[in-house]
């Protein structure tokens, strides 16, 4: 199956995507990079979890956590940057109490992100509502379109091929007629 493409039907159906990150093993695999792009178009839902950050000394913890976020920065492009919780989430005493404080403040903080999901439900569903609600008006000028261009009867074949291999051009028109956002078109790719 297209691991990818089950990520991303999961990825519109739920309110929160925690990835999780061992202070002691940040490299990112390729695999786990494939995850992260294959959640494009969801980074507002994202959070990360810098997990076992008690087992390592707090100057130790600083240049791990500028590491994860140069690596999470080269994968995930967004103006803004993921919410990094850090702390050590088990039931065991910490081993270096250094940061109790911080890991007690960015524990709470995650659970009240957590907690607001309920409340913050409506909101998304409304958002979704009106981004599948403008995809749907893109679509039907894409396809109002390409009707107009195919001819009733003779070359619609070749009328075919053209027309797809010129969407793009077909998506700047309609851009520029219907002032519409580039961001609510479907994928080229996909379409074509």
């Amino acid at each position: 199956y297209d691991f990818a493409a089950v990520l991303e039907w999961f990825a519109e159906r739920v309110d929160r995507i925690i990835l999780l990150f061992d202070a002691h093993k940040l490299d990112i695999s390729d695999e786990f990079s494939e995850v992260i792009k294959a959640l494009k178009n969801h980074e507002d839902k994202m959070r990360v979890v810098l997990n076992k950050a008690d087992q390592i000394e707090t100057q130790q913890l600083m240049r791990v956590y500028g590491a994860l976020m140069w690596s999470l920065g080269k994968i995930v492009n967004t103006p803004e940057v993921i919410r990094v919780y850090i702390g050590s989430f088990w039931s065991h005493p910490l081993l270096i109490p250094d940061n109790r404080k911080l890991f007690e403040v960015e524990e709470q903080d995650l659970f009240r992100d957590i907690q607001s999901l309920p409340r913050n439900a409506a909101l998304r569903k409304l958002n979704d509502l009106i981004k599948r609600a403008r995809l749907a008006k893109v679509h039907a000028y894409i396809i109002s379109s390409l009707k107009k261009e195919m001819p009733s009867v003779f070359g619609k074949d070749n009328k075919k091929k053209e027309l797809v291999n010129n969407l793009g051009e077909i998506y700047a028109r309609l851009e520029r007629e219907h002032q519409i956002s580039p961001g609510d078109f479907p994928n080229l790719k996909k379409m074509q």
